[in-house]
């Protein structure tokens, strides 16, 4: 999972802008971020290893300077992590200089990789962006749009999309809106990011999602849309894991606001739960909602007994298991006066390894929990995802391996209860719209590939 942000203006410095919405989206990737600006006359760029904060200081941002600009932040699969998987991209295509930022996955970028190599193309990455970016530039013929149209064609799998050139600002979004691509407006300037808070922070508007397999232009102030096929029918799989854990609270992706699909989901869960317990424990921060739904609907009160550190980020989009053990440690400590001698229902949002819940549990026993019955609020993850999560293999993922009570005992808790999908589909208005394919195995898009390339 990634972070895009594309904003445009005609006349105005939109660095600092760029700088604070690709901040505002930092939980979408914490290893590396860059941006590309334009000026009208040349790009440039900025990229590395770090968080937005530390990678982009005013030194830094002095020297990109420009009304139109791309940015990224990334979190990448295991090996992935390395300077030269930076995006935005830069590159030159029949003497026009083109910037690329991709949040997602391609199911085909390998056999679409070995097909470039054939041809001549020499790779700097092992990333599916530069997938994108070299079929472009392939079929670039002067018109940018038909050239992206011919490449949606090939490419398979999950993608939004950012792109520059010297004198325009696209977005694209594949043709199931696997991931979220937002558009908005600020007085003369368009804006598009993977999530609204990148929007709301410059005072914005929010417009509209981009739809799926549709490209937007905007150029010389004005914004144009395009669909990347006439015969294309509309087909909207957006991925259900963006409301369950990756997006912020804030976040309305597709309709749906996250907040009140987690806490509705909290209160799915707590039906027929028959839990004796003295209070409801919720797992910061994605599982704060859950809880206090949980909380709605049992009548149990929700108490703040685990301690979160603010200066650590995200234990599940660590690039190794290792550093997500360590994490786990560092980042959450048990309230041991709130908890000690009681029984809580602890609740989070997903489990994934088991890893971060086993450890969890560890440390509310040693603090003196009497009882803990853990509920999450999301069927067990089964499947890999091919579009974009870590979830690669399914011998990682420890539901695809265990039963519930195999897990409840590895886990080591009292009692473990997951939301079904049936449950996880009430909280949505339009569960068609959904890709669930992590938690049932259908698949919109069929993997291609045998080997894997890093996503994002």
């Amino acid at each position: 999972m990634c972070g895009v942000v594309g904003i445009y203006s005609k006349d105005k410095d939109i660095s600092k802008q760029l700088y604070y919405s690709l901040y505002s989206i930092q939980h979408r990737g914490q290893e590396s971020c860059g941006m590309a600006i334009s000026n009208g006359e040349e790009i440039n760029y900025y990229k590395d290893m770090g968080l937005v904060g530390d990678v982009f200081t005013p030194k830094k941002l002095e020297k990109l300077q420009g009304n139109m600009g791309i940015a990224h932040v990334r979190y990448s699969t295991a090996g992935g992590s390395n300077f030269a998987n930076c995006q935005p991209l830069v590159g030159s295509v029949r003497k026009r200089r083109i910037a690329l930022a991709h949040n997602g996955n391609l199911v085909n970028a390998q056999t679409l990789k070995d097909m470039l190599e054939e041809d001549g193309y020499m790779f700097t990455s092992n990333t599916d962006t530069e997938v994108i970016l070299y079929i472009l530039a392939r079929y670039y013929k002067g018109n940018i749009v038909e050239s992206l149209k011919l490449t949606m064609d090939y490419i398979k799998g999950a993608y939004s999309l950012v792109i520059m050139s010297d004198d325009e600002l696209i977005g694209v979004r594949d043709s199931f809106g696997f991931r979220p691509l937002i558009l908005g407006k600020k007085d003369d300037q368009y804006i598009l990011a993977s999530e609204n808070c990148a929007i709301d922070i410059l005072g914005g508007e929010v417009i509209r999602d981009v739809e799926p397999g549709e490209i937007v232009v905007i150029k010389d102030g004005e914004l144009k849309s395009y669909n990347f096929s006439k015969n294309y029918k509309p087909m909207k799989k957006s991925c259900i894991f963006e409301h369950i854990y990756f997006a912020r609270n804030d976040a309305t992706i597709d309709d749906v606001n996250a907040y009140e699909f987690r806490v509705k989901s909290g209160e799915i869960l707590a039906q027929n739960d028959e839990i004796n317990a003295d209070m409801v424990v919720p797992v910061p921060d994605s599982g704060w909602p859950g809880a206090i739904g949980y909380s709605n609907a049992s009548n149990i009160q929700v108490a703040e007994a685990l301690v979160k550190n603010r200066y650590v980020g995200r234990t599940f989009i660590k690039p190794t298991q290792e550093e997500r053990e360590l994490g786990v440690k560092i980042k959450l400590n048990p309230l041991s006066r709130m908890i000690k001698g009681k029984s809580i229902v602890l609740v989070d949002d997903s489990i994934v390894r088991g890893t971060t819940s086993r450890l969890l549990v560890k440390s509310l026993r040693e603090a003196g929990a009497k009882e803990i019955h853990l509920r999450i609020t999301s069927p067990p993850v089964k499947y890999s995802c091919y579009y974009g999560i870590d979830t690669p293999n399914r011998s990682k993922l420890i539901a695809s391996n265990m039963s519930v009570e195999e897990m409840r005992g590895f886990i080591g808790c009292d009692s473990l209860k997951f939301l079904d999908i049936e449950g996880m589909l009430e909280a949505v208005e339009e569960p068609f719209n959904f890709c669930k394919a992590c938690f049932d195995g259908d698949y919109p898009v069929k993997k291609i590939d045998k080997g894997e390339i890093t996503s994002c």
